[in-house]
């Protein structure tokens, strides 16, 4: 039950049997598919390519003259990797009559990289609950996906650690223009986060209340934002300056918009302090203190998240932290927004700083601690390494931590 519709598909074909039900009669239980493309020659003008063929071994491979080939989009994405690799080895783009040995195997590892990106991109968009979708690429190396990663939607509590559901909720008619009591935020002595267009309109620093599942208001209540997910499109990609993969978004992103939540694994802080030990080694962290009130809690997003694990660190950022609270208003439990500090165009990287200051605000409209960030921050007892930065801005620290 774990296998796709088209590995079932091969399966009837290596068996040579019939199956209505996947679509496969004796009319194409012949029928051969590409999977990929191995090889590439040129005799007397005429082009020749070595092809695997999709649900067979790597020895059942056969050349074939191009007018037999009807896969387009594999011939062009073919000859888009030779040219490249040809420029990047040779400094020219017409391919010759024979490939080198190590360029046609470089192009088999490339299309299979490409296979397994493709097949996480699609699991990832399988597991998303969000209404933005995620798209992956590589253009710069051969790494492939993650081997342990796994895509969650909400916060997965760790051992000993309850999330206690809120007991009531709002009975505003209007929360924005006609809240009741200042709607949920002016029940726990706060302000209305949003405006009618769903933008941030607090300091940073200072924590947003959302309506909960108590409350009276429909999901379209102007105070349910953070809750409705990633809105936008964003590419997973490969960086080319050495800070492996980072997160780029796919369509323009307002000014104070609500770009996406940093989901983990919560953990308490002495689980932290053990983990951060063996990420120290590994020259790696993607442990975030929730030290809103204490620092009793940590997410930890190395093994399960969501597409914040892939977004990199600036000291220019384009994303700004909020404490966020829902269904829990546990002050040592909040959920970790990401709002846009600009507007950040489509093709622009997300980055948010991994040791973010807020500046002091008004203690009468807010109880938050003035450091947020990534566990290793100064006062974390987690801070054993000193990280260099590369993120390449003009204000640039030279260090992470």
């Amino acid at each position: 039950c774990k296998s796709s519709w088209n590995q079932l598909q091969d399966l009837c074909r290596l068996a040579k049997l019939s199956c209505p039900a996947l679509g496969i009669s004796k009319r194409n239980l012949y029928d051969f598919e590409v999977e990929y493309l191995c090889d590439y020659k040129k005799i007397r003008e005429q082009e020749y390519y070595l092809v695997k063929w999709r649900g067979y071994p790597d020895s059942e491979s056969t050349w074939e003259p191009r007018q037999n080939l009807k896969c387009v989009r594999i011939l062009k994405q073919f000859h888009k990797d030779l040219e490249k690799e040809l420029l990047r080895r040779h400094r020219r783009s017409k391919p010759p009559r024979y490939l080198d040995p190590n360029l046609a195997s470089y192009l088999v590892q490339k299309a299979k990289q490409r296979r397994a990106l493709q097949y996480w991109e699609r699991e990832l968009n399988t597991k998303r609950n969000h209404l933005g979708r995620i798209t992956v690429e590589n253009e710069v190396d051969l790494d492939g996906p993650p081997r342990a990663f796994v895509y969650i939607n909400e916060y997965r509590v760790g051992e000993g650690i309850t999330l206690n559901q809120v007991a009531v909720g709002c009975e505003c008619q209007d929360c924005l223009l006609a809240p009741t009591g200042g709607c949920c935020p002016g029940a726990s002595l706060h302000k209305f986060a949003y405006n009618d267009k769903g933008q941030v309109r607090l300091r940073a620093g200072q924590p947003i209340y959302e309506c909960n599942s108590r409350c009276r208001c429909g999901h379209d209540c102007p105070n349910r934002v953070v809750q409705k997910g990633i809105r936008y499109d964003l590419c997973i990609f490969r960086t080319d300056d050495g800070r492996g993969w980072g997160v780029r978004t796919l369509e323009k992103i307002r000014k104070n918009s609500f770009v996406m939540e940093y989901v983990g694994e919560i953990i308490t802080s002495e689980e932290a302090e053990r983990r951060g030990q063996i990420y120290d080694r590994q020259g790696a962290t993607y442990l975030f203190d929730l030290d809103y009130v204490e620092d009793v809690y940590t997410v930890d997003a190395a093994y399960y998240g969501n597409i914040s694990h892939f977004v990199n660190h600036s000291c220019d950022p384009n994303l700004q932290v909020y404490n966020v609270f829902i269904d829990n208003l546990d002050e040592r439990l909040p959920r970790i927004a990401f709002f846009a500090t600009r507007t950040i165009w489509a093709g622009e990287e997300l980055t948010f700083d991994y040791n973010m200051q807020v500046d002091p605000v008004d203690m009468e409209s807010t109880r938050m601690d003035s450091n947020f960030g990534l566990a290793g921050l100064p006062s974390s007892p987690k801070k054993r390494v000193r990280i260099e930065c590369k993120c390449g801005t003009a204000a640039c620290r030279k260090y992470l931590f």
